[in-house]
């Protein structure tokens, strides 16, 4: 894989397999949680801003980026929770603030919820962690039996659409390789799939329980007034403005950063303009 990424890649040994992530710099921690189908090459830019200031980790999910791939673990909700907190735990983390998109909003306050790290401060860029039967068509269609594993799978047709669906301005092609890198076969692709197959969009679904307890858990966040900031693509074709407004009232005192010509990557789209915004919020 050739791509722009110079960081120093670390692993963590877990049962089902190791797990990568980028621990750069010096300070107080910063965890960046990536969603599906990016990794942690997405917050690049923003680590090596941030990594001046503070230390920075930046995992890949199992399944994602430069993680193992294994074919025979269950990519539940709950697992990748537990995946990550255990990498805290081994990294010796109990205070850290977090920065979450998509996927990562649930697994980073899912972590958060399990109550073995305090968290300071969030920022949050287009994601939800609470219930919701919002989902588009797009998505739905990748959920289906058969049908799904050979688009997502087989044609790619959830992380090469992503490419140009989650930007409002067009990637740069060797951006775009960084992002597809690491899921260049019908293996490497198992996560993806498995992601949207998780979403819990009824009660008979096994991560709905896990998602129910995290959305409890941002009621105690607000009571203790936990430092919030929401930066918002306003031209995301999944998390739309309804979501933006549901942060809002879940955290009526956040600081929030509307952006109505961004998509679902704020940071492709705000690259450059976004990084000085969430300094200055950990920095307050």
């Amino acid at each position: 894989m050739i791509f722009d990424y110079n960081f120093t890649s670390r692993y963590l040994s877990l049962d089902s397999g190791r797990l990568h992530f980028i621990d750069k710099g010096e300070g107080e921690t910063v965890v960046l949680v990536h969603g599906n189908p990016t990794w942690s090459y997405y917050y690049r830019t923003l680590i090596q801003s941030l990594s001046k200031t503070y230390r920075v980790i930046a995992p890949d999910h199992l399944g994602c980026g430069l993680s193992d791939k294994p074919q025979k673990f269950n990519y539940s909700l709950e697992n990748h929770i537990n995946n990550l907190s255990i990498l805290l735990d081994h990294l010796d983390i109990k205070q850290t603030s977090m920065v979450v998109h998509d996927w990562g909003g649930t697994i980073g306050l899912g972590t958060a919820a399990k109550g073995k790290i305090d968290l300071e401060k969030l920022v949050i860029l287009n994601t939800a962690a609470y219930r919701s039967i919002r989902i588009p068509l797009r998505i739905r269609i990748c959920r289906w039996p058969v049908v799904g594993k050979l688009l997502v799978r087989g044609l790619n047709g959830f992380a090469g659409a992503a490419i140009f669906m989650a930007v409002i301005r067009k990637m740069d092609k060797d951006i775009a390789a960084g992002y597809l890198a690491p899921y260049d076969s019908w293996n490497n692709r198992i996560a993806v799939h498995e992601f949207v197959k998780d979403i819990p969009l009824h009660n008979n679904h096994k991560s709905y329980q896990t998602l129910v307890e995290i959305e409890d858990s941002l009621e105690r966040l607000a009571k203790r007034e936990l430092p919030v900031s929401i930066l918002w693509g306003g031209k995301d074709f999944c998390f739309d403005d309804y979501y933006y407004h549901e942060w809002k009232r879940r955290f009526p005192y956040a600081e929030c950063h509307y952006y109505s010509d961004w998509g679902h990557y704020v940071l492709e789209d705000g690259k450059g303009r976004v990084e000085p915004v969430i300094e200055a919020f950990l920095a307050k």
